[in-house]
């Protein structure tokens, strides 16, 4: 349970609590920083163009299926090496096999709307908990849709309340101010490559950064088939994702069914 915690978590909680005086420094000292003015065309256009370029790369899907070779290295600085067959049905299921040495199945998860099951091979166990739970451990407005469009490479947490943005000769960023997050999202060749969620909370010191690398265009889409995720609030947490093979649209099963000899946790 704590492992696929773990993957979710560090997938869903691209959170960083640096102030905004600190994020457009960040901002200024790569590009001029930009105050978007409602009444100027070219400000507006410039804004409407880079969100619409952000939107035609959102990845449209009914069905979802990967393996990943995920590495992480946590708080004790000891690295962790798995790898993780995962399978999903838009707005309905997330499910997850992971394996370890010798390709022995340890872990499998089934998420819904509404709950987290596990089973725990190698120790026999059983673990559900509402989806509630999630949102309580990280302290994010998380639900199914949210964690699948951060698997799928999908931006998230999107806001119309652009208060600044910057530009280069290929390379965009915007920054959104939400109810929860302060967003700074950057595009390179119109293709998302880095974004930072930054808690509207000041009282929680969670910082991450996120990179989408090596973009494959499969069936028209454009997916990014390395990611690196990097977590701290009390330790820090670094994840590398590998995408080795992924698949849209295909049918697909989700067995899941628990045995009678487990425990339930």
């Amino acid at each position: 349970m704590r492992f696929i915690l773990i993957i979710i978590t560090a997938i869903a909680i691209f959170t960083s609590c640096r102030s905004t005086k600190k994020i457009s420094a960040a901002i200024e000292k790569r590009d001029t920083i930009t105050q978007p003015d409602p009444g100027h065309d070219d400000s507006v256009n410039f804004i409407r163009t880079t969100y619409q370029a952000l939107q035609a790369n959102i990845i449209p899907y009914t069905t979802f299926s990967a393996k990943i070779d995920v590495d992480y290295i946590g708080g004790d600085g000891k690295k962790e090496s798995v790898n993780a067959n995962l399978r999903m049905y838009k707005d309905s299921i997330i499910w997850i096999s992971v394996t370890g040495l010798f390709g022995i199945e340890g872990l499998r998860a089934y998420i819904t709307h509404d709950s987290i099951k596990v089973i725990n091979k190698l120790d026999k166990e059983y673990t559900a908990r509402s989806v509630f739970y999630l949102q309580d451990l990280t302290g994010l407005p998380l639900d199914l849709q949210s964690v699948q469009d951060l698997i799928i490479g999908n931006p998230v947490f999107l806001d119309s309340n652009i208060v600044s943005y910057s530009r280069s000769a290929n390379s965009v960023s915007l920054l959104y101010i939400g109810e929860w997050f302060k967003n700074l999202l950057t595009l390179t060749d119109g293709k998302l490559s880095h974004s930072k969620l930054d808690d509207t909370d000041i009282n929680r010191n969670r910082t991450c950064d996120l990179s989408y690398d090596d973009y494959e265009n499969k069936k028209g889409m454009n997916f990014s088939a390395k990611r690196r995720i990097t977590v701290s609030e009390k330790s820090k947490l670094d994840i590398r994702l590998d995408f080795k093979s992924y698949n849209f649209n295909e049918t697909l099963s989700f067995p899941f069914s628990v045995p009678k000899n487990y425990k339930t946790k």
